[in-house]
């Protein structure tokens, strides 16, 4: 997940400072790697296969129509934050693309009814701060041949993009809460690849109207942009993973999903610096002191609500016992 949150964004921007151009070409190989989940989905539908007590392989009808629609939404929220990363460097895209965890958790409480902890408010809070109040105060850093307006416009997409993101996550945890056959890992995949698919569609669709569709084997002969499809796509297979793996997920997921989001892009601010020789200004620094203070106060919340209910739960076990 670092790999693909860290390294898109530098691909992606590398895409604009060596003189590119096409918004949609640079949207369209976020979301363009989906292909590589065919290759598990075959050898899961030959274990399929060769199980004679298997009974539905492929997702249900409303999961599918749900995934297309959240992936149209998926390919807008690719192109806002590619165009507002046209407008700003990387380290300041970064923070403010981390004020995702604070719209998840805002349409979290609202959509699948989260709870919030003491120290889930206060994890949203610390890194809401170190991405809002600090962002507009690295102006300083524009990039060469931005404009000062311009330089707002990237600032309110990349905000977008970070609201519409926030809006996803808890839709796409109230499409497989409301999934009516178990939602197995086969199940999990498909509406990954089927998300990406549309979103797909939708930049494609988009180059063609734009009249990019001829530049198509041109741009995929650029190492760039297959070593940036395939960063992104390392992210959506590790919230993949991530979901198959913790079974408390399809509950926390989305939040969990902010958190960790938030606390890598962060890290993206210093790679930038280092790969771009961009400015890392003091508040660069506390914006990232506070998203890993954030971080920090999220997953020790997480370990003392977990401890108190297995010691409630054994304690119930031991008075049924007795």
């Amino acid at each position: 997940m670092a790999i693909g949150v860290i390294g898109g964004p530098l691909l992606s921007r590398l895409y604009y400072l060596h003189g590119g151009g096409r918004k949609w070409v640079n949207t369209f190989t976020q979301s363009a790697g989906f292909p590589i989940l065919f290759a598990p989905l075959f050898f899961l539908y030959l274990r399929h296969r060769s199980n004679p007590q298997s009974t539905h392989f492929f997702m249900e009808s409303k999961l599918f129509v749900a995934s297309a629609i959240i992936g149209v939404f998926v390919g807008l929220d690719n192109f806002l934050y590619t165009l507002g990363l046209s407008y700003l460097p990387v380290s300041t895209s970064s923070i403010l693309y981390a004020t995702q965890l604070a719209f998840i958790a805002v349409f979290a409480r609202i959509i699948v009814r989260q709870k919030f902890t003491p120290f889930t408010i206060n994890s949203v809070v610390l890194m809401t701060l170190g991405s809002v109040l600090l962002g507009p105060r690295t102006s300083g850093d524009r990039p060469a041949g931005v404009t000062g307006k311009g330089y707002l416009f990237g600032f309110f997409l990349t905000l977008g993009s970070a609201g519409l993101i926030g809006l996803v996550w808890p839709c796409v945890e109230l499409c497989y809460a409301k999934a009516t056959r178990v939602l197995n890992f086969t199940v999990v995949l498909q509406f990954q690849l089927n998300v990406a698919a549309f979103a797909s569609i939708v930049s494609f669709i988009a180059m063609i109207a734009n009249k990019d569709f001829q530049r198509i084997k041109r741009v995929w002969t650029r190492p760039n942009h297959v070593c940036c499809s395939t960063s992104w796509w390392r992210c959506g297979v590790a919230v993949l993973l991530l979901r198959r793996s913790w079974g408390d997920i399809l509950r926390a997921g989305s939040l969990l999903n902010g958190i960790l989001s938030a606390v890598l892009l962060p890290m993206t601010e210093i790679a930038a610096v280092f790969a771009y020789h961009e400015k890392f200004t003091g508040e660069k620094g506390m914006a990232l002191a506070l998203c890993l203070w954030g971080f920090t106060s999220y997953f020790y919340g997480e370990y003392q609500t977990n401890k108190k209910a297995k010691a409630l739960t054994k304690e119930q076990a031991d008075d049924q016992y007795s």
